[in-house]
């Protein structure tokens, strides 16, 4: 992202949705060990650039992590087709809505207030992903099957996060993660078997890949290695998974730049991915992200198959032209979420940050501002 997707607040998520955090509900059994992938080979070249109580035993919400510091933005890609014929959208076309938020939780303690309607219409009623960003192995799968069942009753596809890699946003904001890619690799196992096997959207890492820079070569293909192993084994816990890596958004790297990066940790790999997300906790515009996307797909390679999803919880108004990331004014609800975006090669519009929770500057990082939620509402 042209800044890090996301700050960690307590438990840590990134820039602004529900996230599943830690509850002390018991020991998860693992899943059987999937074996560690062999580094894949080095880059040549490469630029540098208060938990909600949940109402049952789901997963509890957090404050959402929030964007960090604006990064160099690369040059836009310009709009161009695919070439290849893709799937427009995932089989389901119905995504579930986590009944436990911050932004839920404030629509229920605030009947009289005049901004309810407005809140409660455009934001609450959305559905929204859910976030995993603290390392709880003890609890992960119970929390994680909390979600997948609770969509699989509805007949809706949930979208979740994982967001605990080890270095999490180079040591900024959203600092945290796993102690160490053994640890994380562990955690992906717990996490996996949670997933059941309903349909299921899983953005794995946002930022892990497109804000890799500050590791060192050989540490950055220990990380790249272990996300192909995390798709691998989420993708064979339920095979009706879908996958998505981070090709950060249309203001930062090039398309073949991203694309390098992408394919190193597993992106144009049938086993590990279905393709990958953009504009995670930004504000970029959907057609630039449409345009960005495709370029990557064509430059990644790969199965036909692969798609794209994009982030539009803000997107309304597009990116501000002084590339302000901190509860940046003047900025709107994007599209509503949906798995029949009618774009070739573009699988699901989603809201991966949930729209009001504050990147740090109208609120508290991560923690459900009103004000902030009216105003990219109305």
């Amino acid at each position: 992202m042209v800044a890090a997707a996301s700050v960690v607040v307590a438990v840590g998520t990134v820039t602004g949705m529900m996230s599943a955090v830690g509850d002390g509900r018991g020991v998860d059994e693992a899943r059987p060990e999937v074996t560690s992938s062999p580094r894949l080979e080095p880059l040549s070249v490469v630029p540098s650039l208060p938990p909600s109580p949940s109402p049952s035993p789901s997963a509890t919400t957090s404050p959402s992590p929030t964007a960090g510091p604006a990064k160099k933005a690369s040059p836009k890609a310009s709009a161009s087709g695919t070439g290849k014929k893709r799937r427009t959208a995932p089989v389901s076309t119905r995504l579930y809505r986590h009944p436990d938020s911050q932004v839920l939780d404030w629509v229920r303690t605030h009947p009289d207030d005049p901004r309810r309607a407005v809140i409660e219409s455009r934001i609450a009623d959305r559905p929204a992903a859910v976030w995993f960003a603290d390392h709880s192995p003890e609890s992960i799968t119970s929390r994680v099957r909390a979600v997948t069942s609770g969509g699989a009753a509805r007949g809706r596809t949930p979208v979740l996060v994982p967001y605990a890699i080890p270095d999490r946003d180079c040591g900024g904001h959203s600092e945290g993660g796993a102690p160490d890619l053994a640890a994380y690799d562990a955690w992906i196992d717990r996490f996996a078997a949670g997933l059941g096997d309903g349909e299921v959207i899983v953005i794995l890492e946002p930022d892990a890949i497109a804000q890799s820079e500050c590791l060192s070569a050989g540490r950055r293909a220990d990380r790249f290695a272990s996300l192909a192993r995390a798709g691998r084994v989420l993708k064979d816990a339920n095979p009706r998974a879908r996958v998505y890596f981070d090709a950060g958004h249309s203001g930062w790297r090039a398309p073949a730049e991203q694309a390098a990066l992408l394919r190193q940790a597993g992106a144009a790999s049938a086993a590990s991915s279905d393709g990958v997300f953009s504009n995670v906790s930004n504000f970029h515009a959907t057609a630039d992200e449409v345009a960005y996307d495709r370029a990557v797909l064509d430059a990644l390679g790969g199965p036909p198959g692969l798609g794209a999803v994009i982030d539009t919880s803000r997107n309304g108004n597009g990116a501000p032209a002084d590339g302000a990331w901190c509860d940046p004014a003047g900025r709107k609800l994007g599209r509503t979420p949906t798995l029949s975006t009618g774009e070739a090669g573009i699988d699901a519009y989603l809201w991966v940050k949930l729209p009001g929770e504050s990147d740090g500057c109208k609120g508290a990082p991560g923690t459900f501002t009103p004000s902030y939620a009216y105003d990219l509402a109305r």
